[in-house]
């Protein structure tokens, strides 16, 4: 369905409409994510530091790192990590040069659940799947062109 149909609205000009399209798209895909993982009592944060500490498994990683690589740069890493913490699904470590850093690793625990989340991922590759391989490759590339 059209931008225009979905919201119901009027745009200044085509750079307004694909902003807003932006926004929406990320909304509803956004929103499907989250479905997915609240069922296992996960926010997409959390997902997405159990998915960054499982790339460096059987490895640490400092919170630096992890923020490094999240989706949501805004996010505040301790406090995620703690919850992660209280859920067993991470250990953290204290460093030994500087006490306030601290080291996380995925526990087992974590990593047999962002296992069982794998299909997640796969679900929300299906919302594209009405792309043609050589548009998925574009649409890549124009978002990338946007932010730089």
């Amino acid at each position: 369905m059209k931008i225009e149909e979905e919201i119901k609205g009027i745009f200044r000009n085509e750079y307004h409409k694909a902003r807003i399209n932006i926004y929406y798209t990320n909304s509803y895909l956004s929103n499907k994510f989250l479905k997915l993982v609240e069922k296992h009592t996960l926010t997409p944060t959390q997902y997405n530091i159990l998915r960054i500490l499982r790339h460096v498994y059987p490895n640490t990683a400092s919170q630096v790192y992890i923020k490094e690589r999240l989706l949501d740069k805004n996010s505040d890493v301790s406090r995620i990590t703690d919850r992660l913490l209280a859920k067993k699904l991470i250990t953290s470590i204290e460093c030994n040069e500087d006490r306030r850093k601290k080291d996380i690793k995925i526990t087992s625990e974590g990593l047999d659940l962002i296992a069982g989340l794998d299909n997640c991922e796969t679900k929300l590759d299906e919302q594209l799947y009405n792309l043609t391989a050589e548009e998925v490759v574009l649409l890549n590339q124009l978002l990338d062109k946007i932010r730089h």
